[in-house]
């Protein structure tokens, strides 16, 4: 039983509400702080009976989301009173017309884009997906609701703790999904990174412990390194006479991992695992000037590398971030990132949008990629209508902040995500250029409109008035403006065949005496294997779906429906955990499942093949029952942010007796015997059974991928640390694999 002491918490609310007003006092006017304590008694009413999983009060999260967004993100009084108030509505009795009495409009709607929808979705719809649209319409009017939802998100992901293990799940996995790659599009970098590391923890909780205790073993040999390299560069800046910090930063551990994974190597082998930083402090007209200064005294004491120059001071990043960035050789044959940029470019590069706006409207600048890239998400938003799932895969593509500059016959510059074609280049410029595109022309020469465009080309736009989008389009545009207005196009021609194919497939079920309701029809558009219900009408109003394809449907819904009894009418984690109580008797391989930890019949996942002793989850399919995937799953995030409810968590029981595939790859020196040595360690000595061997030697190196059985996770680590110790083997990791 949870015992509370009141005056302690009491005394411990007025703490932090007197933190909050100290961290927001640069920012408050003349009734701010009126304004402000209104909304705290109205918040510390409203959540007054309602406690977090943790067990404290409620009151406490609202109140660190308010000094997230001023402490970190830098936003003002408005944010302040919208973060105290932002679960008011959701939660509790108030309702938005209370909120704009009291507070008034611009609150309310700020409020409104942050209240999830309530209600019935369609089976196979996204909560997820449609709360998240609707969050983001609010930015054509308010960036602060994004700026604000971070802020909360950053904090429910700092208490995850207390939380279940598959909400826990869920909650990462729709942060490392939207959240994270958006705190970076708006370039709050100091919160994309920590949400990234909090996702890792929750998510591979072994890994990220021993990536984070390997940065802190080192941190003594860091802090020496960056003193001795340092030492001549502060004496030449100090003589030109500009003011400055050194500093160093290890790289998050998440980015540690990524790079161990994308390049196959141990933590010792990542070899730019820390940056220096240098940071000055010049007017504004002296900015440019004095940071190409710096970086040739840097390259007067360090060789530079010329293939990691980057110059984001001439054309700064689409989320506003400036800085100059290059990676030399230090003295003992470590290479080093080494960042240059001012005090406002650091600024910036922390605390992102709102650290933008608060020097633009000191100083005369010109619209920012960022504000351009804001303006396009509004323009998208605005002709919006797709479905929540596809809205947020387009959304979501418009992220990824990899980018390309090209320029207009005129000049003009554009910023493009890496790998964008002609075409793109045309439906940034208006939707009619990109829908009567015929060609273009890039530097003069002609080339067709699926031409990849690379940094620095200038193109010109040819166009038909005969010319329309067809469908091929999508295979090679990238942005999601030219992506929805190809589907918009395409969808005009074939709205009128989909009206008439609706008609067609309610007909066609009633006749088959299936109710056509829209859990039938999306068990019809799963079997049918299209992506959404505006697809499946249109196929069956054109004729590629005939009436013998309603009729397999119907034999495949019997065949199912005595196949999976229980599991076919479950359409989220709450049904199935009363299904599961009642579930009794055992399967060949034990996996505990749900809430009271019940065995359930399951299919292992093909995308990942989990193990006994692999950390796991189940998801609640539409048709197939429920598959386990490893929490490390490619598919993981996606399932999980998008389709949270259907997450129920899974727990390997007692081991038994049973193989499961798992696949190994081994890299060393070639040299005679070294198979045979591996063999004799998989089959004899530990009794494995190999289903497949693949070799390949070059230039003396040996690479070969192992495909075996075995029983659960410590067989294989045991397999894998035993073939380690064997002459002339480097290296031995566990691969993923499609079965």
């Amino acid at each position: 039983m949870l015992v509370v002491d009141v005056e302690e918490e009491k005394r411990e609310l007025i703490r932090r509400y007197r933190r909050l007003l100290r961290k927001a006092k640069p920012f408050l006017k003349d009734n701010d702080a009126k304004i402000i304590k209104k909304a705290f008694n109205v918040c510390v009413d409203a959540h007054k009976e309602m406690r977090r999983k943790s067990g404290e009060p409620y009151v406490y999260h609202p109140i660190a989301v308010a000094e997230i967004c001023v402490n970190e993100i830098g936003l003002g009084t408005t944010s302040i009173v919208s973060a105290l108030l932002h679960d008011v509505v959701e939660d509790t009795d108030w309702e938005l017309e209370d909120i704009e009495l009291d507070f008034g409009k611009k609150i309310a709607k700020i409020i409104d884009g942050l209240t999830k929808i309530s209600g019935v979705f369609e089976h196979g719809s996204s909560q997820q997906a449609e709360n998240f649209r609707k969050m983001l319409f609010t930015l054509s009017e308010d960036v602060r609701v994004i700026l604000i939802k971070i802020a909360d998100r950053l904090h429910n992901m700092r208490t995850l703790q207390s939380m279940p293990r598959n909400k826990q799940l869920r909650t990462a996995s729709e942060t490392i999904y939207l959240y994270a790659p958006l705190a970076h599009r708006l370039g709050l970098y100091a919160i994309k990174s920590e949400l990234e590391d909090l996702y890792l923890r929750y998510t591979e909780r072994s890994e990220y412990e021993e990536i984070e205790s390997k940065i802190q073993e080192s941190k003594g040999q860091r802090v020496r390194f960056i003193s001795n390299f340092g030492k001549p560069i502060k004496e030449e800046i100090h003589r030109l006479g500009l003011n400055f910090e050194i500093k160093g930063r290890p790289k998050s551990v998440y980015s540690i991992w990524r790079k161990m994974k994308e390049q196959n190597v141990p933590f010792e082998e990542v070899y730019d695992i820390f940056a220096i930083r240098i940071i000055i402090d010049v007017p504004l007209e002296e900015e440019k000037s004095a940071c190409w200064m710096v970086y040739s005294v840097v390259t007067d004491f360090y060789r530079p590398n010329p293939d990691r120059l980057r110059d984001w001071i001439s054309t700064p990043k689409a989320n506003g971030y400036e800085s100059l960035h290059t990676t030399v050789m230090g003295k003992n044959g470590q290479w080093v990132e080494v960042q240059i940029r001012t005090k406002r470019m650091d600024e910036i590069a922390e605390k992102g949008y709102a650290a933008h706006w608060k020097y633009k409207h000191n100083i005369n600048v010109e619209e920012s990629q960022l504000e351009q890239w804001l303006a396009a998400v509004r323009d998208t938003l605005e002709q919006n209508n797709h479905e929540a799932l596809e809205f947020v895969d387009n959304f979501r593509g418009s992220l990824f902040a990899h980018e390309i500059f090209v320029f207009s016959p005129k000049g003009d510059l554009y910023t493009l995500p890496f790998g964008a074609t002609a075409l793109d280049f045309a439906f940034s410029i208006h939707t009619e250029v990109g829908s009567s595109c015929i060609g273009a022309k890039v530097n003069q020469k002609l080339v067709p409109i699926s031409y990849s465009l690379k940094n620095g080309d200038q193109v010109e736009i040819l166009t038909s008035s005969k010319q329309k989008p067809t469908e091929d389009w999508l295979r090679f545009v990238v942005t999601a403006k030219a992506r929805g207005r190809i589907k918009d196009g395409l969808k005009e021609e074939k709205k009128y065949v989909a009206e008439e194919g609706e008609d067609m497939v309610k007909r066609k079920l009633k006749q088959l005496k299936i109710d056509p309701n829209p859990s039938n029809i999306d068990a019809l558009r799963d079997f049918m294997g299209v992506k959404s219900k505006f697809d499946l009408y249109f196929k069956v109003g054109e004729g590629s779906i005939s009436i013998q394809d309603f009729k397999k449907f119907k034999i495949n819904a019997k065949e199912q429906s005595v196949r999976h009894k229980t599991v076919t009418k479950i359409s989220d984690a709450k049904t199935f955990e009363k299904v599961i109580r009642k579930a009794k008797g055992t399967f060949s391989d034990i996996l505990l499942i749900g809430e009271d930890m019940d065995i359930v019949d399951y299919k292992l996942a093909r995308c990942c093949n989990p193990i006994p002793g692999d950390d796991v989850f189940g998801f609640v399919t539409v048709s197939e029952g429920i598959k386990i995937h490893r929490t490390g799953c490619p598919n993981a995030s996606e399932l999980l942010s998008q389709h949270g409810n259907r997450v129920v968590k899974a727990k390997w029981a007692s081991q038994h007796e049973q193989a499961f595939l798992a696949g190994i790859k081994v890299i060393g020196v070639d040299r005679v015997g070294l198979i045979n040595d591996i063999s004799a360690i998989i089959s004899e000595e530990l009794k494995v059974n190999m289903r497949s061997m693949s070799i390949d030697t070059d230039a003396g190196i040996f690479e070969g991928e192992i495909m075996l059985y075995v029983n659960d996770t410590k067989h294989l680590d045991m397999m894998m640390s035993k073939l380690k110790k064997v002459e002339g083997v480097a290296k031995v990791t566990r691969f993923e694999y499609k079965d």
